[in-house]
């Protein structure tokens, strides 16, 4: 292989923010690594995304606890992948949330997601020995339901299919803050090798319909303007757009992946090539947005060896 395989050399330590966007809401994030949020009512905490190892899970509480002692009675899994949900059991909550497309996704393919991310970014994953097992919801849900935290109502929702099949915001309405999970990213690659391309502009538009005042990514700083909001909104919808319609018109053309790899990238480089793991997300972007070309509607299950394969067949 030409390059590095996805993540393995990103070895560097990332500096870790603890943000509040208001009263009892906040953002654990770290220069582009996965985000997790953090909400406190007078009965308990909500975790928003976990990390992937209880290990890593460990330096979240630290921060929580930091400002309460409130135990941890919800965590909230935006969508199932392993580098957001393995870090579970640091938390011990009372209860774990998840969409029922969400739930499919564990039972689908939860193990082999796992082994696939663990090869593809060891870093994201320090102190793997320490996951329990998979993170199994003990809430599914459809639609939307409302979570009391004591002095404040949380609502959940699944607004549509883009990053996956099972994408579960956090609302605070009367604040308008929004935890949005991997829906939207901020100075980060939109990762899409489990996506619904041609509705992911959709369900960012519901989501901008809510018209928030905050925002917190799946990756990036979070945000605390609307016009921050905005912006992330925009630029996750203009690359998702951008990328199937390259891999639309490569198979319209009737070429193979490698050529449409390298066609998307000669387009999408200049305006996204300085973003946050755009190098690893790009050979599974593409793959997935060809595979939906060509009708395929659900995403093919990544494992650690077709990862392998299909690295090795672009990047040589």
């Amino acid at each position: 292989m030409s390059k590095t395989f996805a993540s393995t050399g990103d070895l560097g330590e990332k500096v870790i923010t603890f943000a509040k966007l208001g009263e009892g809401a906040y953002a654990y994030t770290a220069e582009g690594d996965p985000n997790t949020g953090v909400i406190i009512g007078d009965d308990g905490v909500m975790i928003i995304d976990t990390q992937a190892t209880p290990l890593m899970a460990q330096k979240v509480l630290e921060r929580i606890r930091e400002i309460t002692d409130k135990p941890v009675k919800y965590i909230l899994m935006s969508h199932y992948h392993a580098v957001r949900v393995l870090g579970a059991a640091a938390y011990e909550a009372e209860n774990i949330i998840a969409s029922q497309k969400t739930y499919e996704m564990v039972v689908e393919r939860g193990q082999q997601d796992w082994e696939s991310e663990l090869g593809r970014f060891p870093r994201l994953f320090e102190g793997h020995e320490s996951i329990t097992g998979l993170t199994w919801p003990t809430i599914v849900f459809d639609g939307k339901i409302t979570v009391d935290l004591g002095n404040r109502k949380v609502e959940i929702w699944s607004p549509g299919r883009g990053h996956t099949q099972g994408d579960t915001v956090a609302w605070l309405p009367e604040e308008k803050i929004l935890y949005a999970g991997d829906l939207v990213e901020y100075g980060a690659t939109p990762y899409t090798g489990d996506a619904h391309l041609a509705d992911w502009p959709t369900t960012l538009q519901a989501l901008r319909d809510l018209k928030p005042n905050k925002l917190v990514p799946g990756r990036g700083d979070a945000l605390h303007s609307p016009e921050q909001c905005e912006e992330a909104l925009s630029e996750t919808q203009g690359f998702v757009t951008e990328l199937y319609a390259c891999a639309q018109d490569g198979v319209a053309k009737g070429l193979d992946l490698k050529d449409i790899f390298a066609a998307t990238k000669a387009r999408m480089d200049p305006k996204y090539g300085e973003w946050v793991i755009y190098e690893h997300c790009m050979p599974f972007d593409v793959a997935r947005a060809v595979d939906e070309a060509k009708g395929v509607a659900r995403p093919q299950i990544w494992t650690a060896e077709r990862d392998k394969d299909m690295w090795s067949s672009l990047n040589t």
